[in-house]
């Protein structure tokens, strides 16, 4: 059956938008999607900081491993959300699919607070997952699309680091929430996921804000809508542009399409792009892998080798975030200046090596959890950019038609490799007790970010201040 929707149709929507200046829509992009990370990184936070609580539940009765194949289970739960979502973020929309995505989201983590036992704890984590897993796609997508090419890098970086602010937020609620006193032994962590919920219904009226992507109207034959987004975006801000600054297409010409089969994004993704792709599993990979292992295992570490009550985890949770979310604030302009490829290099081949040097530390028993908690937030520091920036690349690197997919895939490999695996690894080798099998999987996870520095120099994509239709030509091009 034909894809296509219209007849050729010749625009310059792409370049309206990247020669707009920063104004008070792209604010509201920003405050209104990076909502989604602040939620994950909430519901993240949670898991971890809850997990000593969880292990004294009477109700749940779960041990470490149990914990870890939750939190496993919330990963897979986003792999198959991404998939599943992102397929349908393509061929509906950016927009539609925020309502839905959002409404999985605040359901899953509302019932999370009713569990009975450890089986419907993380049945309602794997539901969680998969509305957190289908908002990435759906919002890295828009970031892309309606962010101008000079800001692009850095605005992708804070949204995705936005997560450590939702990271703040839960490890706060946890020390209030699990304080001796003021809740039943068994309702603290309960009443904790209920924090998700509020946010999630405050994120329905900022949604409010956001207009479907002009460039996904105009890819299906939707041109006079495009034109009515981009008038009202227009409106909003105000031009400026300089050729020097971008490299940008003046216009395209298109043929739309109702949707892109699989045999064409099979195609783009492992025969037109194939460097591209194995870069980006390499990035989403390794980032899933370092993360995961770490965080959430993070208040097991504190107190199954520092001796921290599990009351007190989120004390040590905050300044860890505060690393994460300056990171990519700071460093994220160097992503738009010095650019990608010696950014991406950097950032994670610095937290590679101070992820060997601070688990040769741990394993030698050198560090007080103190000083445990500034290693980590140093490293993290770096690992945060690193990891926003594998985002940044998977989104902008591929065709706008399967730009969501693609990021589905990606985020749905990497994370069932390094993220689904890494907190049920962590979980059996803190379990045994041995400062020195820990320190063996801290020296996995840094091995994978290294290995990242040989691939994105060898075949990294130099994607700053370049319209995404000249770092990837739309599948629907008629040029």
């Amino acid at each position: 059956m034909s894809t296509s929707a219209g007849p050729v149709l010749e625009t310059d929507i792409p370049a309206r938008l990247e020669r707009l200046a920063w104004g008070l829509f792209h604010t509201k992009v920003v405050l209104a999607l990076g909502i989604t990370w602040v939620l994950d990184g909430l519901e993240v936070t949670l898991a971890g900081a809850v997990a000593g609580a969880l292990k004294e539940s009477p109700v749940l009765d779960m041990g470490n491993a149990e914990i870890g194949f939750a939190n496993s289970a919330y990963l897979a739960g986003a792999v198959l959300g991404a998939i599943f979502f992102g397929w349908l973020t393509d061929r509906w929309g950016r927009k539609r699919l925020f309502t839905v995505t959002l409404g999985v989201y605040l359901v899953a983590t509302a019932a999370t607070a009713f569990a009975w036992d450890g089986w419907s704890f993380a049945l309602f984590r794997f539901l969680t997952g998969a509305g957190i897993g289908g908002e990435y796609t759906a919002i890295n997508s828009a970031i892309q699309e309606l962010i101008p090419a000079r800001y692009r890098g850095w605005t992708d970086l804070v949204i995705n680091g936005s997560f450590w602010i939702g990271a703040a937020v839960g490890a706060a609620g946890s020390i209030i929430l699990l304080e001796p006193g003021l809740l039943p032994p068994d309702m603290g962590w309960r009443a904790a996921f209920f924090i998700g919920s509020v946010l999630g219904l405050a994120i329905l009226i900022l949604r409010l804000w956001i207009p479907e992507s002009p460039r996904w109207l105009i890819t299906h034959g939707r041109a006079r809508e495009a034109e009515r987004v981009i008038a009202e975006i227009e409106g909003q801000t105000r031009p400026h542009y300089a050729p020097h600054e971008i490299e940008v297409p003046d216009r395209v010409r298109l043929t739309p399409r109702s949707h892109t089969p699989l045999e064409e994004v099979w195609h783009s993704l492992f025969h037109e792009h194939r460097e591209r792709t194995f870069v980006g599993l390499s990035l989403m990979t390794a980032q899933a892998f370092f993360y995961n292992a770490i965080f959430f295992t993070y208040a097991l570490i504190l107190t199954d080798f520092y001796g921290i009550a599990a009351t007190s985890v989120g004390w040590y949770l905050l300044p860890f975030a505060a690393g994460n979310f300056f990171g990519p604030v700071i460093l994220g302009r160097f992503f738009d200046t010095v650019g990608r490829r010696p950014m991406i290099a950097l950032t994670y081949g610095l937290s590679g090596v101070l992820l060997t040097v601070t688990g040769a530390l741990f394993a030698a028993d050198m560090l007080s959890a103190t000083g445990q908690t500034f290693a980590w937030s140093v490293i993290f520091f770096f690992a945060s950019a690193a990891a926003s920036s594998a985002y940044l690349t998977v989104a902008e690197t591929f065709p706008l038609e399967i730009r969501a997919l693609a990021i589905a895939f990606f985020y749905a490999v990497g994370t069932g490799i390094g993220g689904v695996f890494a907190p049920a690894l962590f979980g059996v080798l803190i379990d045994t007790g041995s400062r020195v099998s820990v320190f063996w999987g801290y020296l996995l996870g840094a091995a994978l970010m290294i290995a990242v520095v040989f691939v994105i120099l060898r075949w990294g994509v130099a994607a700053e201040r370049r319209s995404l239709e000249t770092v990837a030509k739309p599948l629907s091009s008629a040029q």
